[in-house]
């Protein structure tokens, strides 16, 4: 019975160490990132991939982090109507900063159409995240590097 109890107040001190070292960890991330970019690090949107995408890319950075962006575009009938990207999902193995790029930009491209979406870039994202700090400007630019090649794959001819 004895023994019981030791492995229970292990159990018990082991929790709150590891509390404590994430309570520490949070308050060290909050020194470093914005309340936004943490919010997107943590609570990421359309993460997954689709289906079918009508275009889709996988990128590496600089850094070794991978991004793979899928889209899925509405093709307008009419010609002077362009192309409109209604989903988009991301997957990174890449660091909290590139998993917030990715969340942003997905977000961002939903609803506009194709030739608008080429033309973010990376400071678009920063705007969304009020910045990050200058070690991981580049995640920013993996997402839209990645964001273009899924769109260079969707433009290009199919059989």
């Amino acid at each position: 019975m004895h023994e019981k109890n030791e492995s229970h107040d292990s159990d018990s001190d082991f929790d709150e160490l590891l509390e404590n070292l994430q309570a520490e960890i949070l308050k060290e991330e909050k020194e470093i990132y914005t309340e936004r970019t943490l919010k997107e690090a943590y609570n990421p949107k359309n993460v997954g991939e689709l289906k079918k995408p009508g275009g889709a890319a996988r990128v590496t950075g600089p850094c070794g982090d991978t991004m793979q962006i899928h889209l899925k575009v509405e093709v307008n009938a009419k010609e002077d109507l362009s192309d409109k990207i209604v989903d988009c999902k991301f997957i990174t193995d890449g660091c909290g900063a590139s998993v917030a790029c990715g969340s942003v930009i997905t977000e961002l491209v939903k609803g506009k159409t194709v030739e608008e979406a080429s033309m973010l870039t990376p400071e678009s994202i920063l705007a969304v995240l009020g910045g990050l700090p200058e070690e991981n400007i580049h995640c920013a630019a993996l997402a839209v590097d990645t964001l273009k090649a899924a769109i260079a794959n969707y433009n290009e001819p199919r059989d």
